[in-house]
This record gives C-alpha cells, sequence and structure tokens, in this order.
C-alpha cells in the first residue's frame, strides 16, 4: 500500500486483526519481523528508535482512541509538547492557534479531566496537526465517542486534512467515516485486501 499526499484511507477489520499493530509498523512505533516499510523514502528497517522519532519529528501526527493527553498537563500545554519536540520557538502560540481551529480557544487553561471526551479528542487533533503533519495516523478516532460527537469529530479531521494537505491512514470501525476516506482497505487473515 501506499499512502499519497491529501488522501485518506481506512483500515477496516475484525477486532484483533492486527489494524493497530499495522498502524504501529507503518508509522515506525514498532519495528516489523519481515517485508519493507518506507517513511518518507526512508527504510524503517534497521534503524534506532532515535533515527524513527527524528523522522516522524515534526512530519507525523498521531491520534488515538484513548487520546493520550498527559493528565498533569492543560490542553495548551498536551499540543505544546510535539510543537517543542520538533523545535519550534513559537510553541505556547503555536498551540493557542491549533486548539482556536478546533473550537477550544476557551478552554486552553483546562486539564483533561476537566474536559468532555469529544473535548479531549479535539485537543489531542490539535496536537496531531499543529506542527502541520505530513501524514496523520489516527487509530479509532471516534471509537470512544457518542454518534453525535463522533461525526463532529470526523467532520474536523477532514476540514484539517483540507487545511493540511496531510495524507491520513484511520484504523475504524465506523462505516460512515470509512465511506469518507478515498480508499477503504480490509485486513483479513493478516494481510491487506481492497474494501468494498
Amino acid at each position: 500500500m501506499q499512502l499519497a499526499p491529501g488522501e485518506v484511507t481506512a483500515i477496516l477489520g475484525a477486532s484483533g486483526s492486527g489494524k493497530s499493530t499495522l498502524l504501529g509498523l507503518l508509522a515506525g512505533l514498532d519495528q516489523a519481523s519481515s517485508g519493507s516499510i518506507e517513511l518518507f523514502g526512508q527504510a524503517l528497517a534497521g534503524s534506532s528508535e532515535d533515527q524513527r522519532a527524528a523522522l516522524r519529528a515534526g512530519r507525523v501526527g498521531f491520534v488515538f482512541q484513548s487520546f493520550q493527553l498527559l493528565p498533569g498537563m492543560t490542553a495548551r500545554e498536551n499540543v505544546m509538547l510535539p510543537l517543542e519536540l520538533a523545535g519550534s520557538g513559537h510553541a505556547a502560540r503555536e498551540a493557542a492557534q491549533a486548539l482556536a481551529e478546533v473550537g477550544l480557544q476557551e478552554r486552553l487553561e483546562h486539564y483533561p479531566g476537566q474536559l468532555s471526551g469529544g473535548e479531549q479528542q479535539r485537543v489531542a487533533i490539535a496536537r496531531a496537526f499543529a506542527a502541520r503533519p505530513r501524514v496523520l495516523f489516527a487509530d479509532e478516532p471516534t471509537g470512544s465517542l457518542d454518534q453525535a460527537t463522533g461525526q463532529r469529530v470526523i467532520d474536523l479531521l477532514f476540514r484539517m486534512r483540507e487545511q493540511t494537505g496531510a495524507a491520513m491512514l484511520l484504523v475504524t470501525h465506523d462505516e460512515q467515516l470509512a465511506d469518507r476516506c478515498d480508499h477503504r482497505l480490509q485486513l483479513e487473515g493478516g494481510r491487506l485486501e481492497p474494501g468494498r
């Protein structure tokens, strides 16, 4: 499979079929035992964790089902973290702008525990897109949200994609989300098959 700039691909499959594992491999979070994966034209096999992290920095965004926000940091601080790791000298301002883009300009100094599930997911999306990544990986981005909130999150993901031109790879069970994607792939028996 290949991800092209601006395209959105959905990966579907039964629970336990390896969708999240595949996402981790493609993002260089895990090492493949066989096969080859290239990220931005660089082979991931044989590279160290530090080399893979440097390759991702500022170019790859992540959105997780469980949000993965740091509870002791405010919404702004959570969004600032990847910006600072990417070397931004204006992380606080850029984080505030990213949170405004997802409608959370009034919640900058709130901690995750003070935010609803939908608000936490919007912070996670702001964090993922703040550095204007070239690729976004999302693992069940609407999985823990009610239908109405999930729909708003889907709309937000696609709006942010249009603004940044990022390629997106979404692991999902959500047919509504998959229907909006440019491509659908089905993971069955450890193999990717074209979706319907």
